[in-house]
């Protein structure tokens, strides 16, 4: 255990004794959100991403040590494990080391060495590999064994036993394979061709003719070459120099055997049919884990900006679910999210019913007082938005904007068993135009009600390894809701499933609790909730937020445990609770630094990182960190891609971030794309992510513009002059 916490302490670079004190906090039970935000003088303040990566990297080098106790307790089994071989099984560093290690001794099914075994073989292998001058050429070595009754008739077949044999076991060699590995990932080149001469132009025609050093190939050239080759557009291929690959092999030929020829022989043959086949096959297998991570990590950077998305509360909001035959869907919710409203209009049927659509949802705005419209981008969300534009012509200047959402999910959500229990009275179309609605009002609530991977913020999602996208995207969700927390007497069962601690029997136990009960008036009464025990309240308390208590404390992110802290560190400043929910408290950080933060730290109980905790808490009691951000764009009018000219400037949103550049929403419907090499930066940027994030506002100028094809080329660098 030591080893693993030396290990991840260099990888993190963090402290031996900060890491140790995460692996103990993990083992006994405690949740990521819960450590990072309630233990940071255990673990020096590492946020929730260093402490997901500790988790991921921890679990592999538990199943690491496992492995190499499996691989020596199977290998002792044979009677051969030496005590050198079980130094080189422990200082293997990774799993593939462990398995080169083990293969000599792993059980095969019937290979062709195996076949000139039972033929006894295996002597005259070894013999022609010992070194000496003195022993006879092969052919003379090989007379001794023949022997017809074994099915071995010839010097010929003799010797090509023994080659197999020999070929096997220098495959088998794992100082051969590391060689071999390390030369692959060197100086290996990535190939891709037209799977047939007459293969028809596509989507991959990029690939047709591609070459790149192995260990520069990016994630999203390897990910779209791999799914060309699945659909039978491509073949793909890790090219390396054939005659420097065997020089590699060939160091395990000792000069002075006589049968040095015959032995060489044999590594080329190893080369050629075991060797370079296995590392074909495990040099593509690597760059697909590589490519797969890459694009877990940039679905995690995407979704959380979007979870995290400045919430438009407070006012009336109209949804609609634009559509063309099934009509555009429409659904007011008041300032909380209920349902005020419903209609299906049909804006693209003719210029009369478009006139009629308007009227409908003028009618609607004006009974409810909308605000607020939120246009899914689905289809027919062009029209919807014109349409939108010229009704909004007509209403008081400035008194309704509306914004165009991503409704990537909310057909998944309207069908889902989720939305049927929420909305039983409505259409699964209906219940589509409300979850848009909300999605302008909270995004982050009325996301958390859909698979992370139906919301559409990477590539090649149905191509990943989907349990362990599965685990990221939901560690990405835990950590928006936790950083955000939740009112324990609003929330939805869903959303309170994110909460640290809570899952879905416990969340569920709490909404039935309130509706039999009433409203939660404090913290602590949450403890009287069915199968909620002391561990989960533990976790859970500090995110859980219930306004309606008497304790200000209680609207905080204040964990119940550093309540006595509050109130102490408040003593110490000549203030109290009242002052807190009256917002009095300018004064305190000028007190608590007359006082000095460490000497207050140390009166309350607490460490430093608690102690500012608390204070940003009691200064802003119930806030929401998303206020800080800066406002969705909301739009009063619409341009089309025809209205745009090459260096017309606009301002725009970060729709997504991807390996080669942005798509950022402009206004026209069609997002445009920031190349890489537009980004305004001082210095050259591996990724986009380095700079750019969901949700981001950006300046952008027009490069060029292609109506037919719908596409949209930005840059952020101002035109010179």
């Amino acid at each position: 255990m030591d080893k693993m916490i030396s290990i991840l302490a260099q990888e993190l670079g963090q402290s031996e004794a900060h890491v140790a004190n995460v692996v103990q906090l993990m083992d006994e039970g405690n949740t990521i959100p819960f450590i990072a935000r309630y233990r940071k003088e255990l673990h020096g303040a590492m946020d929730d991403t260093t402490l997901r990566t500790l988790a991921d990297r921890l679990e592999y080098l538990r199943n690491l040590d496992k492995r190499r106790q499996e691989v020596k307790h199977s290998i002792e089994n044979q009677g051969k494990l030496t005590e050198e071989l079980s130094a080189a099984i422990d200082a293997a560093a990774t799993l593939a080391e462990v398995e080169d290690l083990y293969l000599p001794y792993k059980p095969k099914r019937r290979t062709r060495a195996t076949m000139a075994r039972e033929k006894g073989l295996e002597p005259l292998a070894e013999l022609l590999f010992a070194v000496g001058t003195d022993c006879p050429p092969p052919e003379e070595t090989a007379l001794d064994y023949i022997d017809p009754e074994k099915g071995v008739s010839t010097v010929e077949e003799a010797l090509q036993g023994a080659s197999d044999i020999l070929a096997e076991a220098i495959s088998d060699d794992a100082g051969v394979r590391k060689r071999l590995r390390s030369l692959f990932w060197s100086q290996g080149v990535l190939v891709s061709r037209k799977a047939k001469e007459d293969t028809p132009d596509s989507v991959y025609r990029l690939y047709y003719d591609f070459r790149t050093p192995v260990n520069r190939a990016l994630g999203h050239q390897v990910l779209a070459i791999n799914r060309g080759e699945r659909e039978g557009f491509l073949k793909a291929a890790v090219e390396l120099d054939s005659e420097r690959a065997k020089v590699a092999v060939r160091q395990m030929v000792v000069p002075g055997r006589a049968a040095m020829a015959f032995v060489r022989a044999a590594a080329d043959d190893a080369y050629e049919r075991l060797i370079a086949p296995s590392m074909e096959r495990e040099t593509r297998n690597l760059l697909t884990e590589q490519a797969d991570e890459g694009a877990i990590k940039m679905f995690g950077l995407n979704l959380k900006p979007l979870l995290m998305q400045p919430p438009v509360k407070g006012f009336v909001t109209m949804g609609l679910d634009p559509g063309y035959r099934n009509g555009c869907k429409v659904a007011v919710v008041d300032g909380t999210g209920k349902v005020l409203d419903t209609a299906v209009v049909y804006p693209t049927f003719s210029e009369k019913k478009k006139r009629e659509a308007m009227d409908t949802l003028k009618a609607l705005i004006e009974a409810h007082g909308v605000a607020r419209i939120a246009i899914g981008n689905g289809t027919a969300s062009r029209e919807t938005e014109q349409m939108t534009a010229q009704l909004l012509k007509e209403l008081p200047a400035g008194s309704v904007s509306y914004m165009v959402v991503s409704e990537a999910g909310a057909s998944v959500y309207s069908a889902s068993k989720l939305a049927a229990e929420e909305f039983p009275d409505y259409d699964v179309n209906l219940r589509s135009a409300v979850s848009i609605a909300r999605r302008l009002q909270d995004p982050l609530a009325e996301l958390v009600k859909i698979d992370p991977k139906a919301i559409g913020v990477g590539q090649y999602q149905h191509d990943m390894p989907q349990a362990r996208l599965d685990e990221t995207l939901k560690g990405v969700v835990e950590d928006c809701v936790n950083a955000v927390g939740v009112d324990v007497n609003t929330a939805s069962a869903p959303l309170l499933t994110q909460v640290a601690g809570l899952n879905n029997t416990t969340a569920k136990n709490i909404v039935k609790y309130r509706e039999e009960n009433g409203p939660f008036t404090a913290r602590k009464q949450i403890l009287k909730v069915p199968k909620l025990g002391p561990k989960a309240f533990e976790q859970c308390a500090g995110f859980l937020r219930v306004p309606e208590s008497e304790s200000v404390l209680d609207h905080t992110g204040v964990h119940p445990e550093s309540y006595a802290a509050a109130e102490q560190l408040l003593k110490l400043c000549g203030c109290t609770l009242s002052d807190v929910a009256a917002g009095n408290l300018s004064q305190l950080p000028e007190r608590l630094a007359e006082y000095g933060e460490e000497k207050a730290a140390e009166a309350c109980g607490v460490g430093l990182p608690t102690l500012r905790d608390v204070v940003k808490e009691l200064l802003k009691p119930g806030r929401d960190p998303r206020d800080e951000l800066p406002p969705p764009m909301l739009r009063t009018d619409v341009m089309e891609m025809k209205d745009l000219k090459p260096g017309m400037e606009l301002t725009g949103t970060v729709r997504n971030v991807i390996d080669f550049g942005a798509f950022v929403d402009i206004g026209v419907h069609q997002d445009g794309l920031v190349h890489i090499s537009q980004l305004n930066t001082p210095r050259r940027v591996k990724h986009p992510s380095e700079v750019l994030s969901v949700g981001d506002v950006v300046t952008v100028w027009v490069l060029e513009v292609d109506v037919p094809k719908k596409r949209i080329s930005l840059t952020m660098r101002p035109p010179k002059g």
